[in-house]
């Protein structure tokens, strides 16, 4: 699928998934379902879904600063869950995150 159709396609699943994500954090989780080597054939969906879930991960919880005190990374994600579901419901998400998504 050429960029600019994909990009497109991306978007609207991201609109559909998270409704009120601000305009300028959906550019960046935008950009990055774009440009992720590892999403290039996901599905649209799929690809703003798990680039949501990494965005709201290190912007929106406590994620890194617990790897960075020691904590292995299913710890924190476990710990980050919180913050994540909460953010994320703020923005109008309805899917419920699991913790094992991995992007």
């Amino acid at each position: 699928m050429p960029e600019p159709i994909r990009r497109a396609a991306i978007h609207a699943a991201l609109r559909r998934l998270a409704p009120a994500l601000p305009a300028r954090e959906a550019e960046v989780v935008l950009d990055h379902a774009v440009d992720s080597p590892g999403l290039r054939k996901a599905k649209p969906e799929t690809a703003g879904w798990l680039s949501l879930v990494a965005y709201v991960r290190h912007v929106h919880s406590d994620y890194d600063a617990l790897l960075e005190e020691g904590y292995d990374p299913e710890a924190a994600r476990h710990f980050a869950l919180p913050a994540m579901r909460e953010t994320l419901a703020a923005w109008g998400v309805r899917r419920q995150i699991t913790g094992d998504e991995d992007a």
